[in-house]
């Protein structure tokens, strides 16, 4: 994600954290892990190709994509494909935003041959941002259709990646806006006469938190779950919240709160979002406080009434942990990323292993900045073969950002 504009959204909200960190007196640094090799597969140059890829790809049939948040023939931004061909690593620009669609800060979600993505717009007050679907139009193309309207005082500006369910329903968050201010959860349902909006929780910045920043998960039961990235400065730093539906609407449960003034151990803006392993554990991570001041990587399991949580690892101290969610491969290891935590201070990709019950942590690389790339704002991807993907949202040949692989 462009760096100075995730900065201007959150850095307001959050002077407690920012207190924590410029109090930690010491960085922990980890050496990358052994056998890592790290690749940039694409340098983005603003030009056809796009500029500042901002969040997590998405992984299809061997192929990548992602949104960048300028560049393209209208220079609003693309909507990119990313893949092998003749040993190569080449970018394909699939749909070129324009100024009516807004700009793609977000990924992509695909369902039944469609993709859909949200973007930004200038507006103060008014339209923030549009839901668009892109239909194949040929020759690997797409066309888009503007599915709905954000709207600053009515249901909020868009923010993270959109899910879907097997009826085609999406479902997604606001980070600002809505009734409150402070962001909301929506459900878009395709209709005959086009897509209905139903807004199913709004945010009131108190113990369920506000500003929700990343995407939801939904478990098997149709049950949503996320993180609400911050609330009212000394009653907590965030939350992780629960949307189930019943008879009479979707009835909305704190599942955990964050604090960093009454228990910093656990970790403060639960920023990224969540994912869920086959058991109904959720695993995510908060982007500062824990014991070294640079955030946590926690899971949340279920009880009879209640979920505990558990730290399964301190991240190392820094201006700023990890933004989008984690990844999990077939044998329960986590990877993600440090938005501006690690050796160099812009950036890292780190790997969580269980050895008999303790996690250990790895980092796998570290950004260096200039021409290797800064600012992960978006999380990995993996691929069979255990590769991972990702981009960092700034630095690279032309300084717009990078697409890599690591090869553990």
């Amino acid at each position: 994600m462009n760096q100075s504009k995730r900065i201007d959204i959150l850095s307001a909200n959050f002077a407690t954290s920012a207190f924590l960190l410029l109090t930690s007196a010491f960085v922990v640094a980890a050496r990358p892990a052994a056998g890592a090799t790290f690749t940039i597969i694409h340098d983005f140059s603003n030009g056809a190709d796009g500029g500042l890829p901002g969040y997590t790809l998405a992984l299809k049939n061997n192929h990548l994509f992602g949104t960048t948040f300028q560049g393209g023939s209208n220079g609003y931004g693309t909507v990119f494909n990313l893949f092998q061909q003749n040993n190569a690593w080449r970018v394909k620009s699939i749909y070129n935003t324009t100024s009516a669609d807004g700009q793609p800060d977000w990924g992509v979600n695909f369902h039944k041959g469609s993709i859909y993505t949200v973007t930004d717009t200038a507006s103060v007050g008014g339209p923030c941002g549009t839901a668009l679907k892109l239909d194949p139009s040929g020759k690997g193309g797409r066309t888009a259709t503007q599915i709905h309207t954000f709207v600053y005082s009515v249901d909020g500006c868009p923010s993270g990646d959109l899910i879907s369910d097997a009826a085609g329903n999406l479902y997604g968050v606001t980070q600002i806006g809505a009734g409150n201010g402070v962001g909301a959860v929506f459900e878009l349902t395709p209709g005959a006469s086009g897509w209905t909006e139903t807004i199913l929780y709004v945010f009131t910045n108190g113990q369920d938190g506000g500003r929700p920043y990343a995407g939801l998960v939904r478990d098997s039961r149709g049950r949503l779950y996320g993180t609400a990235a911050g609330c009212r400065l000394g009653d907590c730093n965030g939350a992780v919240f629960e949307l189930s539906r019943t008879k009479s609407g979707w009835a909305h449960k704190t599942l955990y709160t964050f604090n960093s003034l009454t228990n910093p151990a656990s970790g403060s803006m639960p920023t990224g979002g969540l994912i869920e392993d086959s058991a109904g554990n959720l695993y995510g991570a908060t982007e500062s406080a824990g014991a070294n001041g640079g955030g946590t990587v926690f899971e949340l399991s279920p009880t009879a009434n209640s979920w505990t949580l558990k730290v399964l690892a301190d991240l190392p101290a820094g201006a700023g942990g990890p933004v989008a969610a984690l990844t999990m491969d077939a044998a329960g290891n986590l990877y993600g990323t440090n938005y501006m935590n690690g050796a160099n201070g812009v950036g890292s990709v780190f790997k969580l292993t269980n050895v008999s019950g303790s996690w250990k942590y790895q980092v796998l690389h570290d950004f260096a900045g200039a021409a290797g790339g800064s600012y992960p704002g978006g999380g990995v991807v993996l691929d069979s073969n255990g590769n991972l993907f990702g981009t960092a949202g700034s630095g690279g040949a032309y300084g717009w950002g990078v697409a890599y692989e690591i090869t553990p």
